[in-house]
């Protein structure tokens, strides 16, 4: 900038930052540069997360809620549950996890991890089936927290499981409450016999 003129200069740094706020603008807010790895997540599942899943559709808060309120996608709620440990002492207090949710969702605790015992795998499978039912192209929608891989996993596996009309909700239970939208207590789904 070094022999221009006090106007010139004006003109140059206002350009500069009509350029800056025109690219802030462009994505979306919880968006970062984290690359989508070629497997699930295995670990630190807590950690800022892609901004793509490919297969799904990602969504926004509000394309979210629009989804919701047209009732046009089932709700599954990955967020794992703490279960009362076997060996604790006797007379030890132990309180459930207390889980609000997006409203009508469908808890399928645990289902997140990049490993999942067969198990749980099971119990994964007949969550989706209960819920959604037996059509694959259904809008299946998951969601945990904010950078949280759990949902990530979970909606990766279902489209490896073939459904084909999977969205991911990265923002997650606390994007929504931060929306002030509602939520409602939960507890995690239960395979009945």
């Amino acid at each position: 900038m070094k022999g221009m003129k006090g106007k010139e200069t004006i003109l140059l740094v206002a350009a500069g930052l009509l350029g800056l706020t025109g690219s802030m603008w462009a994505e979306p807010m919880w968006a970062g540069e984290i690359a989508e790895p070629g497997g699930y997540r295995m670990d630190d599942y807590r950690a800022p997360v892609p901004q793509t899943l490919q297969g799904a559709k990602v969504v926004t808060t509000a394309e979210a809620e629009a989804l919701w309120r047209e009732n046009k996608a089932v709700f599954f709620d990955v967020m794992p549950n703490t279960l009362k440990p076997t060996n604790l002492p006797a007379g030890t207090i132990w309180r459930d996890t207390i889980r609000k949710d997006i409203p009508g969702s469908t808890w399928l605790a645990n289902v997140g991890y990049g490993a999942l015992s067969e198990e749980t795998a099971n119990y994964f499978r007949q969550g989706l089936a209960a819920a959604a039912g037996p059509d694959k192209s259904r809008a299946i929608l998951f969601y945990c927290m904010t950078n949280c891989w759990m949902s990530w996993n979970a909606a990766k596996r279902a489209i490896e499981w073939g459904y084909s009309s999977v969205i991911w909700y990265p923002p997650g239970a606390d994007g929504w409450e931060g929306a002030n939208l509602p939520l409602e207590e939960r507890k995690p789904y239960v395979i009945s016999n």
